[in-house]
């Protein structure tokens, strides 16, 4: 085998980036080291000339942001990460997917220095790029330019722009006109399965531009042309730009490059001393790099940490310092600050409309929360009142039109969360949570501070039948690690709900809320604040009066049917406890001692929840019952669905006597 001979410093550094990708790959056994070798020559012009970043304070606010989408192609990042000057070694190189290293397979948020999303799903990280540099855009236009001038790029592959939540995304950027968001598009034709010809034939840089983007083409392994084409995209202020760099997968490789096998395995040592030899390095030497390229790459960073500390001199101004405090992910407690609102015991009011009187409370103290649905403002109720809609030019509003695009609204929600500055709330019907599924996932396995806002709970919804019937949803999503579901029952519980969401500081928390009007519940004197009350999960709402017998638990809408149907068995002298479980994770989280003293042992219990009963077994033991449904709703008007699924005080009482019998 020989060498060819010695390379520029441009093709040097190019070639190093392919060579730890394919050597970390091929040790690790695992990988794809097809998309690292096609998008290596692209990336490198964009870290090297373009993105502004200062590798001993990463999380420096106003560094570019920089998201691998295709984020299968992670050694592409990793080696960046590491020959820059991040905190990611050598050593963390060669522990490429392996158990608690900083390399995993998929970058991950919070998890690698550098990393400003976790990717991996398709089509996530351009979304959650949308979001960022939305939250540039709100935050420039409040702040200034001297304080938030930075730029959002994102590599993309053909498995991104394929899926929808990418398309939905991309419209929306679109139409807001995001100028200072840049997607170099790895175009290489090659899926998994083949050449795009399978099933991706479509017209794709016609499409952005019918979107309202900025299109350019450049050959992928061009440098003076990624560097005009990148130089165009930042000139194009109106437009989000995409580039649609021509390349090609696995290039260098003799055997492979252009094909599909290029995509998901290693090479194998003899093609990846093959391709060693065709890209101009030694193929005896595993993770080399030349102390050349250290000091070619590294070279600017003393001036990128002069740029990081000279924006820090004008921070202290005093925009920069109110822009640093909206910064701030350790938000302080400033619930005691808001004005909780409440209403008489016995007023009807659907928890919706509730939310929207917290929402407007919390806005007037939180100026990081910011409102949004997806075409439902009139339903779901949640647009914070008189604060506007963000439109391109006008980027102070605190409410977001998200159009019927629930997967782009639950992702680019992720993307202003990881950017800062934002609390996003994303509302919809709960049936849709399936829609925004992946994204929820993502919020809570990167701990983001993500509201979603559900209405319409339950088969109340009524005349729109099983379609819009939420039965498995709620307890589906109360299965994501991470994340709390709360389903309050009133307006105080609704009032706790969002109090739980605001001190939920790094995780994600969602709302599902009723259409249909409840009544305000009435509480003993000694449950104290109803609002705080809450945070706990689950706690006895009234007491019993004799004996204790049994213990009904209950949630959201289904709780007055328990008050109901206990103040009809003490009539009887049966001591019955009430208990309201607005969220099972949480009380699931509480000290055992707490949970013996809300929930009794040896005592029955029932609960009651319009939706399936799978999953509550845990709290009602073997001898317990539940009321649920466990088939799909039905159409029919909300009361006649009440006594066809057995919503009623009478069903209640009937289940009761069942299990005191």
């Amino acid at each position: 085998m020989s060498v060819s001979a010695p390379l520029a410093i441009d093709a040097l550094t190019i070639a190093t980036i392919k060579g730890l990708a394919m050597d970390a790959i091929q040790a690790a056994n695992s990988g794809h080291p097809g998309m690292p070798l096609g998008m290596a020559d692209a990336a490198y012009v964009l870290w090297q000339d373009f993105l502004r970043f200062d590798p001993s304070a990463p999380n420096w606010p106003d560094r570019d942001r920089f998201v691998l989408s295709a984020g299968h192609g992670s050694m592409l990042q990793y080696a960046l990460l590491h020959l820059y000057g991040f905190d990611l070694s050598l050593s963390d190189i060669k522990q490429f997917r392996q158990l608690h290293s900083k390399t995993p397979g998929h970058p991950e948020y919070r998890h690698t220095a550098g990393v400003e999303t976790t990717t991996g799903p398709l089509g996530q990280g351009i979304a959650n790029a949308v979001g960022m540099a939305l939250a540039e855009e709100r935050l420039r236009a409040e702040f200034g330019a001297e304080h938030v001038d930075h730029w959002t790029y994102a590599i993309a592959g053909d498995g991104c722009l394929m899926e929808g939540v990418a398309s939905e995304a991309s419209s929306l950027a679109g139409h807001l006109g995001l100028g200072r968001l840049i997607v170099l598009y790895d175009s290489n034709h090659i899926t998994i399965d083949g050449r795009t010809e399978l099933t991706f034939t479509e017209d794709v840089a016609a499409r952005y531009a019918a979107y309202n983007w900025h299109v350019l083409h450049v050959e992928g392994n061009d440098l003076p042309g990624i560097t005009q084409a990148l130089h165009a995209a930042k000139a194009e202020t109106a437009r989000p730009t995409l580039i649609v760099c021509n390349t090609v997968i696995g290039r260098g490789s003799p055997k492979l490059a252009g094909s599909h096998k290029a995509h998901g395995a290693p090479f194998g040592l003899e093609e990846v001393a093959a391709t060693k030899i065709n890209i101009g390095l030694n193929p005896l030497e595993f993770f080399a790099v030349d102390p050349k390229v250290y000091g070619h790459v590294r070279g600017r960073n003393a001036a990128r940490q002069a740029e990081r500390q000279d924006w820090e001199k004008h921070a202290h101004q005093e925009k920069g310092q109110a822009l640093l405090a909206r910064l701030n992910p350790d938000l302080p407690d400033l619930t005691a600050q808001i004005a909780w609102p409440k209403q008489d015991t016995g007023a009807m009011l659907s928890t919706r409309k509730g939310g929207e009187k917290v929402m407007a409370a919390i806005a007037a103290v939180v100026p990081q929360l910011l409102g949004g649905s997806a075409d439902l403002g009139h339903s779901t109720f949640t647009e914070i009142t008189g604060g506007g809609h963000v439109q391109h030019g006008d980027w102070l509003g605190r409410n977001i039109h998200w159009g019927v695009r629930e997967h782009a609204m639950g992702s680019i929600c992720n993307g202003l969360a990881t950017h800062g500055g934002h609390i996003p709330v994303g509302s919809t019907f709960l049936v849709f949570h399936d829609y925004m599924r992946p994204a929820t996932r993502l919020a809570a396995l990167m701990g983001l501070q993500v509201v979603t806002v559900y209405t319409h709970d339950s088969i109340f919804v009524g005349e729109d039948g099983p379609t819009h019937q939420p039965i498995e949803t709620i307890m589906a999503m109360r299965l994501i690690p991470n994340t709390v579901v709360l389903r309050p029952a009133d307006l105080a519980e609704t009032a706790g709900a969002w109090r739980v969401a605001l001190l939920r500081g790094q995780a994600p928390t969602i709302l599902a809320l009723t259409r249909q009007n409840l009544p305000e519940l009435p509480r003993e004197a000694a449950l104290g604040d109803a609002v705080t009350a809450v945070e706990r999960g689950g706690y006895v709402l009234r007491h019993e009066k004799a004996a204790l017998k049994l213990v009904i638990l209950a949630t959201g809408s289904e709780v007055h049917l328990a008050m109901a149907a206990q103040t009809e068995l003490e009539s009887q002298g049966i001591g019955v406890r009430v208990v309201s479980l607005p969220s099972l994770e949480l009380f699931d989280a509480q000290p055992l001692e707490y949970r013996k003293s809300v929930l009794p042992a040896g005592i029955p219990r029932l609960s009651v929840e319009a939706g399936t009963t799978r999953g509550w077994e845990r709290f009602v033991g073997m001898d317990g019952t539940s009321i649920g449904i466990d088939t799909f709703g039905a159409s029919a008007p909300d009361k006649v669905l009440a006594k066809h699924f057995g919503f009623t005080i009478e069903n209640v009482l009937v289940q009761a006597r069942a299990l005191l019998a």
